[in-house]
């Protein structure tokens, strides 16, 4: 996949507005991750499995990412700062290319998903309190759609539908693969939330 579709499918950073790390009028809290892309010969998606003593989802797949802090002006300054935190990626590595539709999460977060293009020299640094692994998995795999199984779970006196994908033993679901899905979608030509 070329460079240009993959920009041509987003929507440009200037869209972003500027935020704060204070909780919202509508209750949520801002936050940002980065879709780090990956030129290995072929796309590659950078991924963190978090460690499973963390307080917010323990132990799933996710994007180097993060909640508003107080130094940040905007959700491009969170996502490039927490993924140096996390991943240690430097943002200087990084080129953004745009971003997609924010997702609230059930845990009241609203995620802006910006996509980066990564140089394939970083060297990770991993906040070892945060993430337990970090693994990077092809951007084909990432954008057939059917290889997403939608599924049903009762939560908050309710049931959700959500998105999962498994990769090697991993189970990329929740958030993490209904941005991917959206992604997913974009790339493909469609502009859709997929399932919330």
């Amino acid at each position: 996949m070329k460079r240009q579709h993959i920009i041509q499918s987003l929507e440009p950073t200037e869209s972003l507005k500027d935020w704060t790390h204070q909780q919202r009028d509508d209750g949520l809290r801002d936050a940002a991750v980065l879709i780090p892309l990956v030129d290995r010969g072929e796309w590659q998606v950078l991924l963190t499995k978090r460690t499973d003593h963390l307080h917010h989802h323990a132990g799933q797949v996710s994007f180097p990412g993060g909640r508003a802090d107080s130094v940040d002006q905007s959700p491009l300054h969170t996502a490039l700062r927490e993924t140096e935190e996390e991943v240690g990626i430097h943002r200087e590595l990084i080129e953004v290319a745009g971003v997609i539709e924010p997702f609230l999460t059930v845990t009241d977060f609203n995620v802006i998903p910006i996509v980066g293009f990564v140089d394939s020299t970083f060297t990770l640094k991993i906040d070892e309190f945060e993430v337990a692994e970090v693994f990077e998995v092809p951007l084909s795999v990432l954008t057939d759609r059917s290889a997403y199984e939608q599924k049903e779970i009762f939560w908050q006196g309710e049931n959700r539908l959500y998105w999962e994908l498994m990769y090697n033993g991993y189970q990329i679901w929740g958030a993490t693969a209904a941005m991917l899905y959206t992604f997913a979608s974009r790339l493909h030509g469609e502009n859709t939330n997929g399932i919330n």
